[in-house]
């Protein structure tokens, strides 16, 4: 019986499915982390940090995604592909050891950005290598089985990130998660050898990740 998945994209998928546990442990505990640590116990002052930073992030991240995207397109092979990835992955990384010593809202602002842009480095070109590497007549369950695995790192992350938080505090969280971060970095280094120098592949239209 041949494989469901190819080294690849298994690889691919497992990275993956850390990093968004890692990071689904900020979604309960980040607004908290605000309140507690940047304003200082003031609900309206974090709550207009939180929409300052989320507008950080996502204006950040649209204003790179595209022209990354377009460059790693011009530039055949996949080699650039793969640093860009592993950069991002390792830039995602410093961010929550960032909020370790955030006590300023500009300082939030400043590591959504820094966000941003290790997000608009990994999204594109892991979505590229992804695309060329599924295998033919798999595409739905390919794609499928990484929204399965990413979605349940997510819910599993964001369901323990708030007790995470009470019986270790935000310090050990946000180490965790850039610990996770990392080791998706180094995971990636395994399909290193395995990628192709020249895009001789059709590149489909990928879904949004989770």
């Amino acid at each position: 019986m041949p494989k469901l998945l190819n080294k690849i994209i298994r690889t691919l998928i497992i990275s993956d499915f850390f990093l968004n546990s890692g990071w689904g442990l900020m979604g309960p505990i980040f607004a908290i982390f605000i309140v507690k640590n940047v304003a200082m116990g003031s609900i309206s002052e974090a709550a207009k940090i939180a929409g300052f930073a989320a507008l950080s992030f996502w204006i950040t991240k649209s204003l790179l995604q595209i022209p990354i995207g377009r460059y790693l397109d011009k530039n055949h092979g996949e080699k650039d592909d793969f640093w860009f990835m592993v950069a991002g992955t390792f830039l995602l990384a410093l961010v929550p050891i960032g909020f370790l010593f955030s006590s300023q809202a500009w300082h939030i602002y400043a590591l959504q950005m820094l966000h941003a842009l290790a997000a608009s480095l990994n999204f594109p070109s892991w979505s590229a290598i992804f695309t060329r590497h599924i295998d033919k007549g798999r595409e739905a369950f390919q794609w499928g089985t990484h929204s399965t695995v990413s979605g349940m790192g997510v819910g599993l992350a964001g369901g323990i990130g708030g007790i995470a938080v009470a019986y270790f505090g935000f310090e050990i969280v946000f180490i965790f998660v850039s610990a996770l971060s990392l080791l998706c970095g180094f995971l990636l280094f395994i399909i290193k050898n395995d990628i192709s120098l020249e895009n001789e592949k059709t590149v489909r239209i990928p879904v949004q990740r989770v």
